[in-house]
């Protein structure tokens, strides 16, 4: 990237405020570490890539124009929302309905890192919020030397690069404690409430709030 495409001090700026907005905790990040935290920092970097590759197309969807779809059209934003809520709380029950020598820690085997890759796209992917972000804050930082197409997708990869990074690092750091939660007496029967009860509690979430932040 260059001055052609963005003004150095814009492209700064953005690179800032992406990075503030990128560590602050939110349904995203929660998300991740609850994997981290339960299921190892295999199964929290699944996460990450999951819920990047959702983001990036929630980017890329709103410079095409998605995002417009979305703000004109009730049904298309609730009938969005409300399935990533579902999905949210679907993986809360599943969670929740698991059976006691499932949640052993002890032998406990994470997932394949392609379901929870799967996960976490379909996490991201399902929130129609993320899209109206990207459309409300990557205009922000645009010039009018270059197409707002190619601005949009730009910012958008930039974007979803940073917060990849500090969603890493969210997920390196819980996933540190999982040793310790193997050795600990009863916690297989504590992470199956704490796990299904984040994602249900996510789902809660992203049904009653309105259109805000992606992370």
């Amino acid at each position: 990237m260059n001055d052609l495409l963005f003004p150095s001090s814009m492209l700064a700026a953005f690179i800032i405020a992406s990075f503030v907005l990128a560590v602050t905790p939110g349904p995203g990040v929660f998300y991740i570490v609850t994997r981290s935290l339960v299921q190892g920092r295999r199964s929290g970097l699944a996460s990450v890539a999951g819920v990047a590759v959702g983001n990036l197309v929630n980017a890329i969807g709103a410079s095409v124009g998605l995002a417009v779809v979305f703000a004109v059209s009730a049904v298309a934003f609730a009938i969005v929302k409300y399935g990533g809520a579902m999905y949210l709380i679907y993986l809360g029950i599943r969670t929740l309905r698991a059976t006691h020598s499932d949640l052993r820690l002890e032998n406990h085997k994470p997932a394949r890192p392609w379901r929870i890759f799967a996960d976490g796209f379909m996490v991201a992917l399902l929130n129609p919020k993320t899209a109206l972000f990207f459309a409300a804050f990557l205009p922000q930082f645009m010039g009018t030397e270059a197409t707002s197409l190619a601005q949009g997708i730009v910012l958008g990869m930039l974007f979803v690069a940073i917060a990849a990074i500090t969603d890493s690092v969210y997920a390196l750091a819980a996933g540190t404690l999982t040793p310790l939660l193997r050795r600990t007496q009863g916690v297989g029967v504590f992470s199956r409430y704490f796990t299904g009860g984040v994602f249900i509690g996510l789902g809660v979430f992203t049904a009653v709030t309105g259109s805000q932040s992606a992370k």
